[in-house]
């Protein structure tokens, strides 16, 4: 008996275009001699519909196309996971123009976001396969963090109940949610036998005999390449999806801004990337070649314009107003709003939708400024820390030099103010990274944190700095997440919460 897992990348409410690709993946399984199509959870309607789940529009049209689909179900059977009116999940068997639901089984991985069948409830495979067979439909986003955890998971269970395992997961990105497909089959002894491809659509056939045989194959861990993958998917989908034509990204000469630029060129294209330079009086030379030699290594179209005349412009125009106060954050972040301004403008103008190239570690502590560098329609690097960007860099680099060596080994600054670095404001990347990763994702608190050999000193900065922040970034656009905990998808603080230590 021949299965067919179908990976594809689905578009949230496209019921037409959804349906049309599932239809062709049965006509292939049918060609192919398959018995049954097994596709991800939510593949009829996209994932994650949230509130659209309460429009009775968006529920009679996912209704309509999976009668669709199950029209076109004679001689080979579907499953597929879909979401009720209420949030509820199911699990349906479509077959013969009918479309059953199949109970569900509880279990761990159940709670989180993996409906678990067992296929001997489908009469067509009762038997099928010794051992049994149990599916797995997903719609379950990437996080690097949770990946080897997932793998492990998947085996563990196909052991614990001494059936051959499927999991079939969504692929694509809507929005911040970024899915890496991978598709795989494990036996009844954990082992992995079959492998699709990550963060691309694909198509595979498994023999249930010949599987059995098969050697097995090594789990592929979480690696910069994946976040690099997830990201340059999320980017595409972003624009493809929304019928976006052509990206905008302010260049600054930082490490931040070279490798959304060349994320973005992997993914729309060096002719669809405007790269726009705009030095101040602070800008160093160094900072304006570098931005130079990326958008030349990359091929992107660039300007330069000059902000130096808005922000005297605006010093002069507040003469008044700040008579006897000195100079200081207030005068650098007009010139961020400055430059926010002429991106705007410039999107506004050509079209060019605007990136914004923010990592997680300055969005933890507020290091950047609203309307001004935290501009952007999408955060490309907002669940990536500063430390990752470099690895990013370096990953990007591998073959050929794009992101300019001097911008891996300079030590970042804002280049706001004479000589300004980021660590005059803030810890060393490499601890501060360290600390905010084992209190957001590890759950750690102020006591374990001392415990785990931070500085008292350093924690409760870190921590008053991440509290103060929470306005700001509840108004960052939307951020791609690659973690098992990003800003905005997953943290839900209020801005007034008093800090607890």
């Amino acid at each position: 008996m021949k299965l067919a897992l179908a990976q594809n990348n689905y578009h949230l409410g496209n019921f037409n275009l959804n349906a049309q690709k599932i239809i062709a993946n049965i006509e292939q399984a049918k060609s192919a001699g398959a018995s049954l199509v097994i596709l991800a959870h939510q593949s009829v309607s996209g994932a994650a519909p949230q509130d659209l789940l309460c429009s009775k529009a968006f529920m009679n049209q996912q209704q309509q196309a999976i009668q669709q689909i199950a029209q076109n179900c004679h001689g080979i059977s579907c499953v597929v996971g879909v979401q009720n009116q209420n949030g509820d999940n199911a699990v349906l068997l479509l077959k013969n123009g009918q479309s059953t639901p199949l109970r569900l089984k509880e279990g761990y991985l159940a709670s989180n976001n993996i409906l678990l069948v067992n296929a001997q409830d489908i009469d067509d495979l009762s038997g099928a396969i010794k051992g049994g067979l149990t599916f797995a439909l997903a719609a379950k986003p990437f996080e690097w963090d949770k990946h080897d955890q997932l793998y492990a998971s998947l085996s563990q269970l196909a052991m614990n109940t001494q059936s051959s395992l499927v999991f079939v997961n969504q692929v694509g990105a809507q929005t911040d949610l970024v899915f890496e497909g991978a598709a795989k089959f494990f036996d009844e002894k954990g082992q992995l036998k079959k492998e699709l491809k990550s963060f691309e659509e694909d198509f595979a056939l498994i023999d249930l005999e010949e599987i059995q045989q098969a050697q097995p194959l090594q789990n592929k861990p979480a690696s910069i390449a994946k976040i690099h993958d997830a990201l340059v998917l999320g980017i595409k989908d972003f624009f493809q999806k929304l019928g976006l034509e052509k990206a905008l990204v302010g260049l600054s000469g930082g490490i931040d801004s070279a490798v959304v630029c060349a994320l973005a060129c992997k993914a729309l294209g060096k002719d669809r990337v405007l790269g726009v330079l705009m030095p101040s009086k602070y800008s160093t030379d160094h900072s304006v070649k570098d931005a130079l030699d990326l958008a030349n290594n990359l091929g992107c179209t660039h300007h330069i314009v000059p902000i130096e005349p808005a922000t005297n412009a605006f010093e002069t125009m507040l003469q008044g107003v700040f008579a006897g106060k000195a100079p200081d954050v207030t005068e650098e972040n007009i010139q961020a709003r400055c430059r926010a301004v002429v991106l705007m403008a410039i999107s506004n103008k050509l079209g060019n939708v605007l990136l914004n190239t923010s990592n997680k570690s300055e969005a933890a502590v507020g290091y950047g400024t609203l309307y001004g560098d935290l501009c952007g329609a999408l955060s490309v690097l907002g669940d990536v820390y500063k430390t990752q960007v470099y690895e990013l860099a370096r990953y990007i680099n591998c073959e050929q030099e794009l992101i300019p060596a001097n911008t891996l080994s300079k030590a970042p600054s804002a280049e706001l103010r004479p000589g300004q670095k980021d660590s005059d404001s803030l810890p060393e990347y490499d601890i501060l990274d360290k600390l905010v990763y084992q209190h957001l994702e590890e759950g750690k608190d102020f006591e374990e944190l001392l415990a785990a050999g931070f500085d008292e000193a350093l924690v409760r900065r870190t921590l008053q700095m991440l509290t103060n922040a929470e306005f700001k970034r509840q108004q960052v656009g939307p951020i791609l997440k690659v973690s098992k905990r990003s800003f905005g998808t997953d943290r839900k603080v209020p801005i007034v919460a008093k800090q607890v230590l």
